[in-house]
């Protein structure tokens, strides 16, 4: 069986993402891309049960797919999602000294996105999740 192409390249089409999301977010760096970025899969990730979380993980690019599972804490329950400003304001608040993402943080990071995913995958992912899911990416 050969290597998918995914991984293969999955060092690239990490790099191209951060590349795109730093555009987006309008920062410096793919430092300061990676802990914006980081945010917002961490607001998200609060909202979901493990099993949930390997679904969404699943329909993403493999090193995204890692970064979004890395250091959970599977055993805390999920929260509920709430309206835009306040999952705004949780992702600002992640290691706040560390994260320069802006108000329109959240949608800066579902455009990156939605340009790096298939986005049939990412439809059928985002289907099985509890509602506000959706919204959650919605740009």
């Amino acid at each position: 069986m050969t290597v998918p192409s995914a991984f293969v390249h999955a060092s690239r089409d990490f790099e191209r993402f951060l590349l795109d999301a730093r555009d987006e977010l309008g920062l410096g760096t793919t430092h300061q891309s990676y802990a914006a970025v980081l945010a917002v899969l961490v607001t998200f990730r609060a909202r979901l049960t493990p099993a949930e979380g390997v679904t969404f993980a699943n329909a993403l690019p493999p090193l995204l797919g890692a970064m979004f599972l890395q250091g959970w804490d599977t055993a805390q329950p999920p929260k509920p999602f709430a309206d835009r400003a306040a999952l705004t304001r949780e992702a600002i608040g992640h290691r706040h000294d560390h994260t320069l993402l802006p108000e329109t943080g959240i949608a800066d990071v579902a455009r990156a996105l939605c340009r790096h995913v298939d986005p049939q995958a990412f439809e059928r992912a985002l289907a099985k999740l509890p509602p506000g899911a959706r919204e959650f990416w919605a740009v």
